[in-house]
């Protein structure tokens, strides 16, 4: 074989080792692009049943503050907490997973909103500042820890005093005949059972509203619970 139809050879497979990486490229940013789309009209939607505003209301913000929203996800609340907390204050966006983090960042970044960092935690240590916070939301997310009282320690140690908790969940739905599961499996826990461990882990209670929201478009209802680190 000759140096010269060798050569072809490899700058035929570099060509199409090259069209084949962009065009996987073309299709992740497509991929890409349509889920900040689809989060979007989601998002649209649960502000009509989720009171976004009632939840940062508790958390009693002002310019300048600290706020931590705990187990983010791709950023519901994080994109609404920026505004209240202003350009000199910040939100620390927490989760363990690392996509919807990545779409986070891209939206933070689309929006322009500089104010917030992203944090990856790990199931039991959120990675949080030691004081210097002054509210942190835990939105549909308290349910999923395996041992919420690692996680209250961070939480206690990260406020400062008289700072705020927000947490806001499911209450189990009526356990039928025949049914089987338990309450964390079907991402669900009661006020009563956080309201405990919140005490046990120091804070006060500041209110607890069992019914804030009567009927989500899964028919379920939420509690909210405001406590504050004395």
């Amino acid at each position: 074989m000759s140096f010269s139809r060798l050569s072809y050879r490899v700058k035929l497979i570099l060509f199409l080792l090259c069209a084949i990486t962009i065009l996987f490229l073309v299709d992740t940013a497509y991929q890409g692009l349509n889920t900040l789309s689809r989060l979007n009209i989601v998002e649209a939607e649960r502000d009509q049943w989720q009171r976004p505003s009632d939840v940062i209301q508790a958390l009693d913000l002002k310019p300048g503050n600290v706020v931590v929203d705990l187990g983010c996800g791709s950023g519901y609340f994080t994109l609404k907490l920026s505004t209240p907390v202003g350009k000199s204050g910040r939100v620390l966006a927490e989760d363990i997973r690392r996509l919807p983090l990545v779409f986070l960042w891209l939206r933070t970044f689309q929006r322009r909103q500089h104010n917030v960092s992203i944090v990856l935690g790990e199931p039991n240590d959120p990675h949080l500042p030691t004081q210097g916070v002054n509210a942190v939301l835990i939105a549909n997310r308290y349910h999923e820890f395996t041992n919420s009282q690692a996680i209250l320690v961070h939480v206690v140690r990260s406020l400062g005093s008289g700072g705020r908790l927000v947490v806001v969940d499911r209450e189990p739905r009526p356990v039928e005949k025949g049914s089987t599961g338990t309450a964390a499996e079907h991402h669900e826990v009661s006020s009563e059972q956080v309201e405990s461990e919140l005490r046990q882990a120091g804070f006060e209670i500041v209110s607890r509203q069992d019914r804030f929201i009567e009927n989500d478009p899964s028919n379920e209802e939420w509690w909210l619970i405001t406590a504050r680190k004395p």
